[in-house]
C-alpha cells in the first residue's frame, strides 16, 4: 500500500508540474498572438503608406466619386 500512496503522490507532482506548463505555454502563446497582430497592423500600415494597399472602405458608405474605385475614396 505504501507504494501506491508514493506512486499517486509522484502522479499529482507530475500532474501538477503538466499544468504549470501548460499555464505557460498558454502565456506565450497569448504574448505571440498579440505581438503578431501588432506587426500585422504595422505592414498594413507601411503598405497603405507607400501605396501598395488602400485602407478598406465601408460597403454602406455612399461613394464621393462615382470614378474613383473603391477603397480611394
Amino acid at each position: 500500500m505504501a507504494s501506491h500512496e508514493t506512486a499517486k503522490g509522484g502522479g499529482d507532482a507530475e500532474l501538477r508540474a503538466l499544468r504549470d506548463e501548460l499555464r505557460a505555454l498558454r502565456a506565450e502563446q497569448q504574448e505571440m498572438a498579440q505581438a503578431i497582430n501588432q506587426l500585422v497592423a504595422t505592414f498594413r500600415m507601411i503598405a497603405t503608406h507607400l501605396g501598395i494597399a488602400a485602407e478598406p472602405y465601408g460597403r454602406g458608405e455612399a461613394r464621393k466619386s462615382g470614378n474613383e474605385p473603391p477603397g480611394f475614396a
